[in-house]
């Protein structure tokens, strides 16, 4: 509940209290012109830095490898991207550390850190209720995904296609009149 209240009502006051001081400091068009021009030089380093995470990505998914940390460095991106094009100098602030590598690194081992955290803590932990809320119940959830498909048996690959079947025994609406009798066969 906090983090909504600080993103959805602290974050806006602050924001709208600083672009109203930076207007009266430097004037109305210029804090307009700067807003303007941070999601400008933002998206371009969005498209910059996504790309380059795009071609990490697809090379190490060509050596066989899972591109973990590309993935996450992408949804960064993607976040840094929607603080830049969000007016207000305290998002462009946050999404410029999202998109500068070494800011960006240092994030992504803050969040993933706790993230490893509220996952050894077990999935339930996740969802903010403990295991002994829930009856004192341990779970374990993730044995049972690892095992998923293990003991399934054989993998049958194959196509199909659908083929269409003549019409039998579907009237066409041209053979009744308006009443909705059936006309007779001549």
């Amino acid at each position: 509940m906090p983090i909504l209240f600080i993103i959805f009502i602290v974050i806006p006051i602050v924001e709208i209290t600083l672009l109203i001081n930076v207007g009266q400091l430097i004037g109305a068009w210029y804090t307009i012109a700067l807003v303007l021009l941070s999601a400008f030089v933002g998206v371009n380093m969005l498209r910059h830095q996504g790309l380059a995470t795009l071609g990490r990505a697809q090379q190490k998914m060509q050596q066989g490898e899972m591109p973990q940390q590309e993935m996450v460095e992408g949804l960064v991106l993607a976040v840094g991207g929607a603080l830049l094009i969000t007016p207000g100098f305290v998002t462009d602030i946050i999404g410029f550390c999202c998109l500068i590598p070494l800011t960006r690194i240092g994030f992504i081992k803050i969040v993933s850190s706790r993230f490893k955290h509220k996952m050894s803590a077990g999935i339930s932990g996740l969802s903010g209720y403990s295991n002994q809320q829930s009856g004192g119940m341990k779970e374990n959830y993730s044995s049972d995904f690892s095992r998923q498909g293990a003991e399934q048996g054989d993998v049958f690959e194959g196509e199909f296609s659908k083929q269409q079947e003549p019409n039998r025994g579907i009237k066409n609406n041209s053979d009744s009149d308006s009443s909705g009798a059936d006309k007779p066969q001549h």
